[in-house]
């Protein structure tokens, strides 16, 4: 049996970023899984789903083809139970671009306002 009921997937090309979102989702109770692309984050989120409460993606995130933002359409589309948050130092989403359920946070960011989303994201858990 696992010993953490939270579980978290990070998916940022950023490693600093990584570590600091881990770091920050750690101490709000998940154990979090980390990914340095949106096809390696889809790869955790096709075998680990059931178990995944909470979706932190990066938006660009080379090399791969998918970007941040299909990445959340996906997970929202085939895993409409995990709470998606999208973040991007660029330029904040056109209409339509985010699911409908998730939120979009601006970097740089602090603990603080990623606390906040997930109370927004995940307000009964």
């Amino acid at each position: 049996m696992d010993r953490f009921e939270r579980y978290a997937l990070v998916a940022d090309d950023e490693p600093l970023i990584r570590m600091d979102v881990q770091a920050i989702l750690t101490k709000a109770g998940f154990q979090v899984l980390t990914a340095a692309g949106a096809e390696e984050a889809l790869d955790i989120l096709l075998r680990r789903s059931p178990k995944i409460e909470l979706l932190f993606t990066d938006v660009q995130m080379p090399p791969g083809k998918m970007t941040g933002y299909d990445l959340a359409r996906r997970c929202a589309r085939d895993m409409p139970d995990i709470a998606i948050l999208v973040a991007s130092g660029a330029q904040p989403p056109e209409p339509d671009t985010l699911p409908e359920a998730a939120l979009f946070l601006d970097k740089p960011f602090s603990p603080d306002q990623i606390l906040r989303c997930l109370s927004q994201l995940l307000p009964n858990r």
